[in-house]
């Protein structure tokens, strides 16, 4: 059985960077054993209903802007699978979640960025997926968790965003390896609970979590609502390994989660 992933996709030019962080992030593809296919929760994806990709072929979207004109020439021509697409509209239903089908979205760079990095052949399709961070934590946990047995068919299942994402607090001049306390401090506890499934720790997090008003801002938590959705699909398993941690302009956070 696969185990399910959240990837931090960080700033866009991770794209087109070689790094500490886009190295671990080609070997963890060609190390994990092929799956047959990915379903991706993108943190550039907002909807208030659960979306679902059904796209023979996905236009590359380049949703940012003052980059590199490099940046824009990728193009990453992802198929999708109707017959996955069909399995998670029947889990859905069956599990009564509310959700919409999505024919003509593409690959948003929350999405291509990761997988471009993990899967550079473009050989594997990819079911992509909204998220809604208006719900609760726990009501995302249990999207994640309703699609948790596609795991044992060799599907791949990755929240796609960052546990600290605040680019209003943003340190532009920061040394590589200068991390700020205050985002070291709430990725440990996030680490705590990540390790314990301390789940109602980790349902409260903007609650009772350190620096969680930085780490997360009350003006957006699209980036880190990725994780529960990623952490509900191994809720069979609960196990949790941090694989990779490093940090770009002093509080940008690179990690990677396994759970399951």
């Amino acid at each position: 059985m696969l185990p399910s992933f959240f990837v931090a996709h960080g700033a866009p030019l991770l794209a087109i960077e070689d790094n500490e962080y886009t190295q671990f992030l080609n070997t963890l593809g060609r190390t994990l054993p092929k799956p047959k296919a990915i379903v991706l929760f993108s943190a550039h994806w907002e909807s208030s209903v659960q979306r679902v990709s059904d796209v023979d072929e996905y236009k590359t979207i380049y949703d940012f802007g003052g980059f590199p004109e490099a940046l824009y020439r990728i193009e990453y021509p992802a198929r999708g699978n109707q017959t996955i697409t069909k399995e998670i509209e029947d889990l859905f239903t069956k599990q009564g979640i509310p959700f919409d089908v999505e024919t003509e979205r593409g690959l948003d760079h929350g999405a291509w960025v990761v997988l471009r990095l993990l899967y550079p052949h473009v050989d594997i399709p990819v079911i992509s997926m909204s998220v809604n961070p208006k719900l609760t934590p726990k009501e995302q946990y249990q999207i994640g968790r309703s699609l948790s047995g596609l795991r044992e068919k060799d599907v791949l299942i990755i929240g796609s965003g960052g546990t600290v994402h605040n680019l209003r607090a943003l340190n532009w001049g920061a040394e590589d390896g200068e991390i700020d306390p205050w985002a070291l401090s709430f990725d440990e506890w996030l680490e705590s609970g990540l390790r314990n499934w301390d789940l109602e720790s980790l349902f409260t997090y903007d609650s009772v979590a350190p620096n969680a008003n930085l780490a997360v801002p009350p003006y957006g938590n699209e980036h880190f609502v990725p994780l529960f959705y990623a952490m509900g699909a191994a809720d069979n398993e609960q196990t949790a390994k941090l694989l990779h941690r490093s940090y770009r302009y002093g509080n940008l956070s690179h990690s990677v989660w396994q759970f399951g």
